[in-house]
């Protein structure tokens, strides 16, 4: 009897001992999230390995894949063919396998690779694969063996019940999400801060989001594309709260009390002040932020040293040596790209000094801030701010 079924390969939590299953039992829970809505499975952990066994007939294989490709915690999925451990089945489907790809993909080239996990069956791997081989050869004469490049590569794993397949679909790795706590991301509508977030909660931290909105002078446009960006994000992390802070106010104050070439570091001392308050309500236990050394005025190490000194929670800065195109590639793998790039302002570029200090003195900065009433300020931006849910698009 064969079965269609997922083949799901786990990262680095195979090496965690005795909190293994701890790590295993997150990754299941958030494997089930992700496939929800999909039709029944059934989940089976065998050997490092777990494998996904859908229990309807019409079961949407690939969006399944596609979901599972973006759980951290997962390095790769397969769809494979699950059959009995006996090795006449093993060649009969081999055959049909193989007969398959090369009826759809015209390959001219082909190895076998064994894994024999079952101790008990009676040939050892480089056996299995040999064998298999000269069978396949015999049945497609059009077919060669190339150890090296072949058009494509025939996986055998021996278990309590066989598994064949010839596709690995690369995921990201990582930890599974909601191990490693909870962080509060600074979210603009750029390119950065996405990225940001996304390679925290590839290390498993949960994330919430805080975004500076300063209507009119950013328009509703420009909140929905932080929506979106959140949407997108939140197809890595099942679901993403993100709080929309009123900014106006603080940075009108700003520019009419404090001098012009200041502007740009108090108000990201301001915005860190916030993220930190809601931070402490929501349970996160750290900040993030998007900043790069050197890329604009506020991230020289003079003004990151300003915008430190408000906050007591860590800052994580993932992006701190890496280059605009680095950041580039990774919006790109993970679809922020095109939504990032969009022509709608963030509060972050209105209100912005022609020439502002890179070097900004702490003391200095304190007295400029001396002037405007913070408790005030922060206790309406908090009070008003709007917190919305965003879950990922279904597809």
């Amino acid at each position: 009897m064969m079965k269609n079924v997922i083949l799901v390969r786990c990262g680095e939590i195979i090496l965690k001992g005795l909190n293994r299953p701890v790590f295993e039992s997150k990754l299941i829970s958030n494997m089930k999230k992700s496939l929800y809505g999909l039709g029944k499975i059934d989940v089976i952990k065998s050997q490092s390995r777990i494998y996904i066994e859908p229990q309807d007939g019409n079961y949407d294989f690939e969006t399944a894949m596609n979901r599972l490709s973006k759980v951290f915690g997962i390095v790769s999925v397969s769809p494979v063919w699950k059959i009995d451990t006996d090795f006449e089945t093993i060649k009969e489907h081999a055959l049909k396998m193989v007969g398959d790809l090369v009826d759809r993909m015209g390959y001219k080239t082909f190895k076998v690779e064994t894994k024999r996990g079952n101790k008990r069956f009676p040939m050892e791997s480089p056996e299995i694969s040999r064998e298999l081989g000269a069978h396949i050869l015999n049945n497609f004469h059009s077919l060669s063996v190339d150890v090296n490049n072949p058009d494509f590569i025939l996986y055998v794993e021996v278990r309590e019940s066989s598994y064949i397949y010839s596709e690995i679909i690369p995921a990201n790795g990582g930890m599974p999400l909601g191990t490693n706590g909870k962080a509060m991301l600074l979210l603009s509508g750029g390119i950065d801060s996405p990225v940001a977030g996304w390679m925290i909660a590839k290390r498993g931290v949960e994330l919430e989001a805080v975004h500076f909105y300063s209507y009119p002078y950013t328009s509703e446009r420009a909140k929905e594309k932080v929506i979106e960006l959140t949407r997108i994000l939140s197809a890595y992390c099942s679901e993403i709260k993100l709080h929309v802070v009123p900014f106006t106010e603080f940075q009108l104050e700003i520019n009419e009390k404090c001098p012009q070439d200041e502007m740009t570091i108090i108000m990201r001392r301001a915005m860190m002040m916030i993220a930190e308050k809601i931070a402490e309500k929501s349970g996160a236990l750290a900040l993030i932020t998007g900043e790069s050394v050197g890329q604009v005025a506020s991230q020289t190490l003079h003004s990151l040293a300003a915008t430190n000194a408000v906050v007591h929670m860590p800052v994580f800065r993932p992006l701190i040596g890496m280059d605009k195109n680095e950041v580039i590639d990774i919006a790109r793998k993970i679809d922020t790209f095109e939504t990032s790039i969009l022509p709608y302002e963030d509060c972050c570029t209105v209100f912005v000094a022609k020439h502002p200090k890179t070097k900004p003195q702490i003391k200095r900065i304190e007295q400029s801030e001396s002037k405007l009433d913070w408790d005030t300020l922060m206790n309406n931006a908090i009070e008003n701010t709007e917190v919305l849910t965003i879950t990922p698009n279904k597809s």
